[in-house]
């Protein structure tokens, strides 16, 4: 197949930006033709080059005549489309709708229903967007990035497509990660008949560690919706009874930085390469997931099922579905320090549930998450989106 990809990149890296990359090299190594278009928020400088990216979030004109263009020479069977927002915008649906070329949006985050792409405000779980026609909450709020004005950009653009019925009409299949996130986007007005699940995959195959270094592991941005506040303190709790090493940057940096002065065991790493984190990950006893958002389908959990590292997650959003209790992890009360903490000290003392975990784990890894077995439900996303 001759297959399009197209992608807007954050300023900050993040899961969606490695899984596109990856769809990509995995196209290409079973032989497919790949052209990639590619933006990137770094663009996005001083006060004209906002004012001129918050209108063109709504519809970029110059957007949609790229990709005219792209597609008029590359002659694509599909296009996939990982990130729209915000300098590619809606408009690129318009551009392959008439070429008469099918599309397949893969829905990283909750874009299309929520400002903030987060269902996430002030600390907790926010769906009063879910729904409404006019996301108005979002704007009261100032929800994305606590600008009201870009905010109204953005619902501008959800309502006006929403109206005119572009995710609708103009895209042929979506992809959510997880069935977690399919029910909501089927909640906020998304036809189910539409929408199929693939989750994340991971390549090339790290291989199972050992999890001999005895520390509980955390990867991730530094960030209020990820629960480094509930983890920072369950560490107090816990006062030394198993070391702990964060990897990442973010918000809340400086914050853990003091933490880790303070709090015994705490050891802040900073943002590491995907190699250096695999290499911890295969000494890791546990990873501990303590998010308070509903994520989409994190890397670094299907990076600790490779390994064989269990997890001890939040029991909130696809994290319920995504960590099988007993099997692959153990679930705690989202934003409860002391439940994290007496599941750790569960982990600590029955060594044998965890050693079978490890494994478990890996099962699950080789069962679901591969290269592989991902190719063949891509192929077949493609081939219902085109029929």
């Amino acid at each position: 197949m001759r297959v399009l990809v197209l992608h807007n990149r954050y300023q900050i890296p993040g899961g969606e930006d490695v899984v596109a990359q990856s769809e990509k090299t995995l196209l290409e190594d079973n032989g497919h033709s790949v052209a990639w278009l590619e933006v990137s928020n770094d663009d996005i400088t001083g006060l004209w080059s906002q004012i001129k990216t918050a209108a063109n979030t709504i519809y970029s004109y110059s957007s949609k005549q790229r990709v005219s263009e792209i597609i008029a020479s590359f002659k694509p069977d599909i296009v996939h489309v990982h990130n729209f927002f915000p300098l590619l915008s809606p408009a690129v649906y318009d551009a392959c709708y008439e070429a008469g070329v099918p599309v397949v949006q893969t829905l990283h985050n909750y874009r299309l229903l929520c400002a903030n792409a987060e269902f996430f405000r002030d600390g907790g779980v926010c769906e009063d967007c879910l729904g409404k026609v006019i996301p108005w909450p979002g704007v009261v709020h100032s929800c994305y990035r606590g600008n009201r004005a870009a905010t109204a950009a953005v619902t501008a653009m959800l309502t006006l497509h929403r109206a005119r019925g572009t995710w609708r009409d103009r895209v042929n299949l979506y992809i959510t990660l997880t069935d977690f996130a399919r029910q909501k986007f089927i909640a906020g007005g998304l036809p189910g008949s539409k929408i199929v699940v693939k989750p994340n995959f991971l390549h090339p195959d790290p291989g199972f560690g050992t999890g001999a270094g005895g520390y509980a592991l955390f990867v991730g941005r530094l960030s209020q919706e990820k629960g480094l506040d509930t983890l920072i303190a369950a560490w107090k709790h816990l006062d030394g009874k198993i070391p702990l090493k964060i990897v990442g940057d973010g918000p809340q940096t400086l914050q853990v930085a003091e933490a880790a002065q303070k709090v015994p065991g705490v050891e802040l790493l900073g943002r590491l390469s995907k190699n250096e984190v695999l290499a911890l990950m295969k000494e890791a006893l546990i990873l501990i997931f303590p998010s308070l958002w509903y994520e989409g389908f994190p890397m670094t959990i299907v990076e600790a099922y490779a390994v064989g590292v269990p997890v001890i997650a939040s029991q909130i959003g696809s994290l319920s579905a995504l960590i099988h209790p007993s099997r692959t992890g153990i679930h705690f009360r989202p934003g409860d320090s002391e439940d994290l903490a007496a599941k750790v000290e569960w982990a600590l003392a029955h060594p044998a549930e965890l050693t079978q975990m490890r494994r478990d784990t890996r099962v699950e890894f080789e069962a679901k998450y591969t290269a592989e077995a991902n190719y063949q439900q891509l192929m077949e996303i493609y081939q219902k989106a085109t029929e």
